[in-house]
């Protein structure tokens, strides 16, 4: 029993996902890069319903397939234009040529107000929505979580879920064709800032009222995505790429992390014989007597998701974004940002409070251990990335520490593009602003939650009211795409599909068929068959038959008959040779 069953059907699909994943970041040109895409795609959705004897995490299967192949197919659409437009799909012909991009940029689309850049840009940006679970199509990833942790960690939060924004950070130049840095946003890149950013914020708040330890990082996940999709839609490429860099280390370290403690809690559920969800974080306390090495790194990781100022890697990356929101004059992204930053440290702390800090509230919780060295190791070399990832990054102007580690990161990545961006120049507003928004969440969310009894509801279940059940129910996006889509298409498959296609039209075309293909061979049978071709054969028989009556006179068995009729013929005979012959 200590070997999970189906281990080796695990590694085949999470192998074809890292085949995937690296055809997407390899391919030179957009159509390897869908195939990437799609794989990714089929494996995310084989490993999240991996244990396929749980009906959730079957439904969860089907909703993460069926939401992304929404985004998918607009990206065709756009693969499709894109390719119509300019008879190429690489890298090279199309994005590091001005003449290409120039062209696009100011010749018109179908829709009057974009250029036909901005409209393939549009329609690439619906692909990333999807694969990034962007709102609104933000409702699978959370679900997502139903397949294994190593999953989660890897697909769900490192990878294949960045891999729309590295569309987006690659397709910069397409884009943002016919922006000038500083200068106003196309209308393309508004929908990506107002979308991203709103992400960012949406997510965030559902995070605060959700229970289990995994779907908190779930919409942490969303959340952090919608924050490199606001900055590459205020032109903020280097933040973007650098953001999703930090992120993939620190989230890929609270997954982990997060399977750690619930392995833990699950070996204290079999302990105690307790029916608890072990993912339950108010199941959960006290457990960084019980697991040392997993709650230092899971501090460290949440110190970074929730940007704690100057030694983690999410700082830099996050205030970097925070930092080219302001410089270029986009207020209403920096503020809305700057608020889910908050709202970040906050969810962030009261995680690590309720599972970690206080007493236990479980039995289970009592019982927990550490988990094995196998799984406590990544963990610590994830600790180290979580912190070191961001040196790369530190900006040439900042104050103190600026230029002592060069800026190796924004080099490296702006050799992607046509012209090299410039830093920008060092403002004190947004650092005091990050660090203010990262400590001050931290500090309330330790405040709120560090005494949370046996048994307890949520402390800001009183004071947010019916704002509490709308975040704990995810402002009911489930519940109305089940009403508006889901049963409409039910619906439609029940009643036009089945009733009116399948029954009507099609079972009709063949009943018709069938029917007069009956009525043909009636018709034969009646006046072909039964009188012709049965005609002749019974009329030999009844022939024969005849015959034989009218000769049956003759055999009566009578042996004095018999005689005469042998007298008889003899007579003929004779009088025939004697008389009839001269």
């Amino acid at each position: 029993g200590g070997i999970e069953p189906m281990y080796a059907r695990f590694f085949a699909f999470i192998s074809l996902f890292a085949f995937g994943m690296l055809t997407l970041v390899i391919s030179d040109n957009l159509l390897l890069l869908f195939i990437g895409w799609e794989i990714m795609g089929l494996c995310s959705y084989l490993l999240i319903g991996f244990w396929y004897g749980k009906p959730s995490a079957r439904d969860a299967m089907i909703k993460a397939f069926m939401t992304t192949r929404v985004g998918d197919v607009f990206m065709l659409l756009g693969l499709a234009y894109l390719y119509s437009v300019t008879g190429t799909l690489s890298y090279r012909e199309i994005l590091f040529n001005e003449h290409v991009l120039e062209m696009l940029a100011n010749s018109p689309s179908v829709i009057p107000a974009l250029s036909t850049a901005g409209l393939i840009g549009l329609l690439l940006f619906i692909g990333t929505i999807g694969k990034s679970a962007q709102w609104p199509l933000h409702v699978w990833l959370p679900d997502a979580m139903e397949g294994p942790t190593p999953v989660s960690a890897m697909i769900h939060a490192a990878t294949m879920v960045s891999a729309g924004v590295y569309l987006i950070v690659r397709f910069f130049p397409l884009i943002t064709a016919g922006w000038h840095e500083g200068g106003p946003l196309t209308p393309t890149m508004l929908v990506i800032s107002f979308i991203g950013a709103f992400t960012a914020l949406f997510a965030a708040t559902i995070a605060l009222a959700q229970n289990d330890i995994k779907r908190v990082l779930a919409y942490s996940t969303i959340s952090q995505l919608g924050y490199m999709v606001a900055a590459v839609g205020i032109g903020a490429f280097v933040a973007a790429a650098f953001h999703l860099i930090t992120h993939a280390f620190f989230k890929a370290l609270l997954f982990l992390g997060s399977g750690s403690v619930i392995h833990g809690v699950e070996h204290g559920v079999q302990h105690t014989n307790e029916h608890i969800d072990a993912q339950d974080m108010f199941n959960m306390g006290g457990l960084r007597k019980k697991m040392p090495i997993t709650f230092a790194t899971f501090l460290i990781g949440g110190l970074a998701l929730s940007g704690f100022p100057l030694i983690t890697a999410g700082f830099w990356s996050k205030d970097e974004i925070l930092a080219d929101a302001f410089a270029n004059g986009h207020l209403a992204v920096f503020i809305t940002l700057a608020l889910a930053a908050f709202l970040t440290a906050f969810y962030t702390m009261r995680q690590i409070t309720l599972t970690f800090l206080g007493d236990a509230r479980t039995k289970a919780a009592e019982h927990a251990h550490e988990s094995v060295w196998t799984m406590t190791l990544p963990l610590i070399v994830l600790s180290f990335f979580a912190i070191a990832a961001g040196w790369v990054g530190i900006p040439e102007e900042f104050p103190a520490i600026g230029g002592l580690i060069p800026n190796w990161f924004h080099g490296f990545i702006s050799g992607s593009l046509l012209e090299h961006p410039q830093a920008i120049a060092f403002n004190p507003v947004p650092l005091l602003v990050s660090i203010g928004v990262a400590l001050g969440g931290l500090l309330l969310g330790w405040l709120v939650y560090r005494r949370v009894p046996a048994g307890g509801e949520d402390p800001v279940k009183k004071p947010l009211g019916p704002i509490y059940s709308v975040l704990r129910n995810k402002y009911y996006f489930d519940e109305l795409y089940s009403a508006v889509i889901v049963r409409p298409a039910y619906w439609l498959a029940e009643t036009v599909v089945y009733r009116w296609m399948d029954r009507g039209v099609i079972d009709g075309f063949l009943h018709w068929v069938a029917r007069t293909v009956l009525r043909i061979g009636d018709f034969l049978r009646n006046f072909i068959d039964l009188p012709i071709v049965n005609g002749a054969g019974d009329f030999v028989g009844e022939g024969v038959k005849k015959t034989g009556k009218t000769f049956r006179v003759i055999q009566t068995g009578r042996v004095q008959e018999y005689l005469i009729i042998g007298m008889v013929f003899a007579g003929i005979v004779l009088s025939y040779i004697l008389i009839l012959r001269p």
